[in-house]
């Protein structure tokens, strides 16, 4: 609220009180604004520039600008239909009050022009916001079951004894396992860019290095859940059944699909015990937002925590079932 009046006071409130709309933090610039966007703290903002209340009180139309998050299509499109009748209906009712005031019966001109600005997607484009999620779906699904089942495999055949016997440590068994992964996983996550770029057009944003490091951060998570699947089951048809049982509460609840905004407060929670979860804010903040590190650190944080627990337990049990 760069005006600071009675009047950009009463727009604000006739958002505050919709269904639609939740006031996360009053910001004073336009830059602090994108900043709240970038670490998804807010997915939408007014901006009412100064001379608002000037403009209505001499009967004047006065602009405002509403700015939208479009990396999320969806919640997008939703706030943005909300935006234009919540303008609207003061705008109606201003006009009202100034007829009243001037004995007119005619409206001559809307008091409130709200102006919606979509950043990140204009076009509010689905395909810019799903091909980048699947990177990482396509990473959860592949790399544990390829870990769970060729290990399990292995074991099915008997050649996991005679690696055993071999003057291998436990440690060099696991990495040279997991090291062939690690490069299919890389090369489907620069084949999906690749095809999300060329065939559907999705802009690249932010630092493309940055993005494969962290990559590879979600990466040791879902080897590890994949080691440690491979050390429970006993059969192949086991290791793929419950790679497919971690898969599918991944899809649903990380955003994947359906905001976790629209979620019941229940299924909130439980999300945040879904790795996927952070790494879709990572990868769509990195490609359609371009933010840097300082925005998601964390998501980022979060995943490190996962990875290093998961990974601790794979190797720990997979030790176990080496003995």
């Amino acid at each position: 609220d760069q005006d600071q009046t009675p009047a950009s006071r009463r727009l604000i409130d006739a958002y505050r009180v919709a269904d639609y709309f939740t006031i996360a933090q009053p910001v004073g610039s336009e830059d602090e604004l994108r900043d709240l966007i970038d670490r998804n703290v807010a997915r939408a903002g007014l901006i009412i520039p100064p001379g608002y209340g000037r403009d209505l009180a001499g009967w004047q139309s006065a602009e405002v600008a509403f700015i939208l998050d479009g990396s999320d299509p969806t919640v997008a499109s939703t706030a943005l239909a909300a935006a234009q009748l919540i303008g609207q209906s003061l705008s109606t009712q201003t006009s009202i009050e100034r007829m009243e005031a001037r004995g007119q019966t005619v409206i001559t001109q809307q008091p409130i022009d709200v102006r919606t600005i979509v950043w990140f997607n204009p076009g509010l484009i689905s395909s810019y916001y799903m091909v980048p999620a699947m990177i990482g779906i396509i990473l959860q699904y592949l790399t544990t079951m390829l870990t769970a089942t060729s290990i399990v495999r292995e074991r099915e055949r008997g050649t996991i004894e005679q690696l055993i016997v071999t003057p291998l440590r436990s440690w060099e068994l696991i990495l040279g396992k997991l090291i062939p992964y690690v490069l299919i996983a890389f090369l489907n996550t620069i084949e999906v860019l690749t095809i999300g770029v060329v065939l559907f057009h999705v802009p690249i944003n932010g630092d493309l290095l940055l993005l494969l490091t962290l990559t590879a951060l979600f990466l040791v998570t879902t080897l590890g859940i994949g080691l440690l699947i491979s050390s429970i089951a006993n059969t192949q048809q086991e290791a793929m059944l419950t790679t497919m049982f971690t898969l599918l509460p991944s899809i649903f609840l990380s955003g994947f699909f359906f905001p976790l905004a629209a979620m019941p407060i229940w299924l909130q929670i439980v999300s945040y015990a879904i790795p996927l979860r952070y790494f879709l804010i990572i990868v769509r903040g990195i490609v359609l937002k371009g933010v840097g590190l300082s925005a998601i650190w964390p998501e980022v944080v979060a995943l490190a925590i996962f990875a290093f627990v998961v990974m601790s337990a794979a190797v720990r049990r997979f030790r176990k079932s080496l003995d």
